[in-house]
């Protein structure tokens, strides 16, 4: 079996699980945010149970409008308060976004099965668990149950030989990837993503790549455990977990290879991300704002790899540059290295950790014809405010360049030795 269909077999109780059967499976964890808890509340209300199945499982984190940026979503932020305090769940506000906040307090682990009311939690792949988006009816039921329904799916791998050139990141690979494929190609597919580009990536790139599966359709994206996972896990696990690994003779879909050492930095282009070209092919293009920042791209790594182009250098003065970490921890650890200092006297705006602009939120809305690159992972229409504005993925180097030359261009082009 692949490391999905184990892991799915150990949470419905079966020796075995083969891609298309239908399980009942056991869940290590329920999250949903401030976005989509409301409906998970409200149909949780109707299934009569007085109270969740294990409020140690389920979590709340409020991240989408937080700091709330209006009555709305204040009066939704605290109806959602008083229902886990109520519930004695765990809940968090005001400390990140969750898909970089749940894996960094240790709430996610190897071999779990987590299911949240948000598409990409199968961010959490990239610690070699089983996670993935469902609908908040499917979440309400999960809370009181500690079970889902679900579909096992087929495993699809992703071969990355070579080795990366520099300014080539994850986001890149996982750019190329989808642009090849589709944004149905993995569809309702586990991708599984293997060879020695991938084992070099940092954690940090491997949340990014698995952050960015359900792009390409997928139900699932996943990483297999090696010591560099274990490494992350074990300075924050507090339970005991199980690492899985795809057998040697583990049948697959189908593998995809991918020449890693090929590559340039990626741009995704209006309004699909599977509308993928490399970034010397859309060099020049104006551009009226840059964000580095999500549950995509806005750890540690991600703004090491913004500041080395900042340093010392201007944001264009056309251009408004916005940069969020995507927790309080990454945030506080930037203050310590001297990030935030390069991100301000670069002429940067620095924003508290929050979903913000990625979701047409707040904190960077975009007007009508204007153009965006950004590290987020959707460019959809109107996703970042006006739907006659456009929006355009990368990496972060590739966003921090543009910021500073006004336009699309390679980090190479600024951050020259």
């Amino acid at each position: 079996m692949t490391i999905v269909e184990k892991i799915i077999a150990a949470h419905s109780d079966r020796a075995e699980v083969r891609p298309g059967e239908f399980v009942t499976a056991k869940v290590d964890l329920v999250m949903a945010n401030d976005l989509t808890a409301g409906i998970a509340v409200d149909q949780f209300g109707k299934i009569g149970v007085e109270g969740v199945f294990d409020p140690k499982k389920v979590v709340f984190v409020m991240d989408h409008f937080v700091p709330n940026k209006d009555i709305a979503t204040a009066e939704q932020v605290k109806r959602l308060r008083e229902f886990a305090q109520a519930q004695g769940l765990i809940y968090l506000e005001n400390v990140g976004i969750e898909h970089v906040v749940l894996p960094e307090m240790g709430l996610v682990l190897p071999g779990d099965l987590v299911v949240g009311a948000d598409s990409h939690t199968c961010t959490y792949g990239a610690l070699g668990a089983f996670a993935t988006g469902m609908g908040s009816t499917d979440i309400a039921f999960a809370m009181a149950t500690g079970e889902v329904w679900l579909k096992v799916p087929p495993t699809i791998e992703f071969l990355y030989c070579g080795k990366a050139s520099k300014w080539v990141t994850g986001k890149d690979l996982i750019l190329y990837t989808i642009g090849q494929i589709g944004v149905d190609g993995a569809l309702y597919s586990a991708m599984e993503f293997t060879g020695d580009a991938v084992d070099a990536l940092t954690m940090d790139e491997r949340f990014t790549m698995a952050n960015m599966a359900v792009e390409a359709g997928a139900k699932a994206g996943v990483f297999r455990v090696d010591d560099r996972t274990l490494d992350y896990v074990r300075a924050r696990a507090e339970r005991a977990f199980t690492a899985y690994e795809s057998d040697p003779d583990a049948e697959y879909a189908q593998t995809i290879e991918i020449d890693a050492s090929s590559l340039e930095p990626q741009i995704s282009l209006p309004h699909s991300p599977d509308n993928v070209k490399p970034v010397s092919e859309v060099a020049g293009l104006r551009i009226d704002q840059a964000v580095i920042g999500s549950c995509t791209n806005g750890r540690l790594d991600d703004l090491r790899l913004c500041a080395e182009v900042l340093r010392g250098r201007r944001v264009h003065p056309r251009v408004r540059c916005i940069v969020i970490p995507g927790s309080q921890r990454v945030f506080l650890q930037a203050v310590r290295e001297g990030l935030i200092e390069v991100f301000l006297e670069a002429g940067a705006v620095v924003s508290t950790p929050t979903c913000g602009p990625c979701v047409g939120g707040h904190m960077g809305i975009i007007a009508s014809g204007e153009r965006c690159i950004s590290t987020t992972n959707r460019n959809f229409v109107g996703r970042m405010g006006s739907p006659e504005a456009e929006i355009f993925l990368s990496n972060p180097a590739v966003a921090a360049a543009s910021a500073v030359t006004g336009e699309i261009c390679h980090p190479e082009e600024v951050a020259k030795p």
